[in-house]
């Protein structure tokens, strides 16, 4: 760990930010879709044109900001100017709403369709905040204050908060019911007020990195300066954990945005968060530890356990609609997605050249969310195509989502495994060479 921040500090301010950026994050990848879904009577195609939309906002934003951090040699500012925005934005949910939309749009043939469009407009922007702090500026911090030999553990921390998250959320709204827009005003107003609170935290908990700023650097040059050929000669075996990384990302966004839906409409299961809540504590332990194997074992030894929970989990799913199993099912599958993730994100660190990597969180998000988020929800979208609908009290129509998508995301894995097949066989690196450029 880096001088300038004890670890104490370290460790509260990567569990305040890391959770606190998660619970957003899952109100906006699993939560906006149901929203969309049940006050706007949303088609897959529009809520894989919403995942969609907001991949490309967080690509261009992180490639934007990221390079505009390393080239002011400032993080805190903008993880904190950028939370408090995001909670902003979240906030603006509370508008989106019927009776506002069909005051603001009396002559509107379909209110329904406005709000949609609304919807999408606002996940963009809340997206270029939220990937500004967290995508971009964030996690450029947590490259900058943590070494190789202890990024597995860090990792494993940073990684686990999406299932924190989902618990959070699933667990603090439960009682809420989700066919009310009164409910989703709460839910958006308690999130966006507390991202905004944690912003205004991070001024007293965050200290800045030492970074080393060239201020010859052309700023235009250091947005594309992970996409040039001598970059990509020098970091080559970065590159290619990126793509399997994609790879990795598309089989999960496959399901994902519709998980809540299957769960819900397809199993009818309505007390999925007291299923679930047990499946998401023992999968985050789970993950929290799977980092240090990572730290002691490497890369593969700690990939393909990860990929085969995923898989087993797939297959669960699959094929059973029984209670305990898709609680099993779902645990390996949680198991497989977040311990997946830490390995992932623990080597693209240590593969991140030292000083640029403000500059190179951009390129982590191609891989990890762009890529993943424009083809794998079009194949989902694509997979539910012909699936079962439901006509609606006000006589509109939604489809049910099946378990097919787990067969997609499941071929996908597989694909994932054939590719991981010769990268294992590189042989290992020390510590991560700074590029020349």
């Amino acid at each position: 760990m880096k001088n300038q921040n004890s670890k104490g500090k370290f460790f509260a301010a990567l569990f305040i930010f890391s959770l606190t950026g998660q619970v957003a994050w899952v109100v906006e990848n699993m939560y906006l879709n149901v929203f969309l879904y049940k006050m706007f009577n949303a088609s897959a195609d529009q809520i894989s044109l919403m995942v969609s939309a907001s991949a490309v906002a967080a690509t261009l934003t992180t490639l934007l900001i990221g390079a505009l951090s390393d080239k002011l040699g400032k993080r805190r500012v903008f993880i904190c100017g950028g939370y408090i925005l995001w909670g902003i934005s979240i906030l603006g949910f509370c508008l989106l709403r019927k009776d506002v939309i069909g005051a603001l749009f009396p002559t509107a043939a379909s209110v329904s369709a406005i709000g949609v469009t609304l919807v999408i407009a606002l996940d963009c922007l809340m997206t270029f905040f939220g990937s500004s702090a967290n995508d971009a500026c964030f996690n450029a911090w947590l490259t900058d204050v943590t070494e190789e030999g202890d990024r597995g553990r860090a990792e494993g921390i940073n990684a686990m908060m999406p299932l924190i998250a989902i618990l959070a959320v699933f667990g603090g709204f439960m009682s809420f019911d989700l066919n009310r827009e009164d409910s989703w005003t709460a839910i958006f107003a308690i999130i966006g007020a507390v991202v905004l609170a944690i912003g205004v935290l991070g001024f007293f908990l965050i200290r800045e990195p030492d970074l080393k700023t060239d201020g010859n650097q052309s700023y235009f040059g250091n947005i594309f300066y992970g996409f040039r050929p001598s970059v990509v000669k020098q970091n080559r075996e970065l590159y290619l954990f990126l793509i399997a990384f994609a790879v990795f990302g598309i089989s999960i966004q496959i399901f994902m945005p519709y998980l809540i839906l299957y769960y819900t409409v397809s199993l009818g299961m309505e007390n999925y968060v007291l299923i679930m809540a047990p499946a998401i504590l023992l999968a985050a332990v789970f993950t929290a530890l799977w980092g240090r194997v990572y730290d002691r074992m490497g890369f593969g030894r700690s990939v393909i356990p990860a990929l085969g929970l995923l898989m087993a989990g797939y297959l669960i799913l699959l094929f059973f609609r029984q209670t305990a199993l898709v609680f099993v099912g779902s645990l390996l599958m949680m198991c497989g997605y977040l311990s997946g993730m830490a390995v992932f994100g623990a080597i693209i660190r240590d593969r991140t050249p030292k000083n640029r990597s403000g500059m190179f969180q951009g390129l982590r998000i191609v891989g990890q969310v762009l890529i993943p988020g424009l083809i794998g929800p079009m194949i989902g979208s694509a997979v539910l195509k012909n699936a079962e609908t439901v006509t609606n009290d006000d006589g509109t129509v939604s489809f049910i989502p099946n378990a097919n998508i787990f067969l997609a995301a499941l071929l996908v894995a597989v694909v994932l495994a054939l590719i991981l097949i010769p990268m294992l066989l590189l042989p290992k690196r020390g510590k991560n060479d700074e590029a020349n450029a």
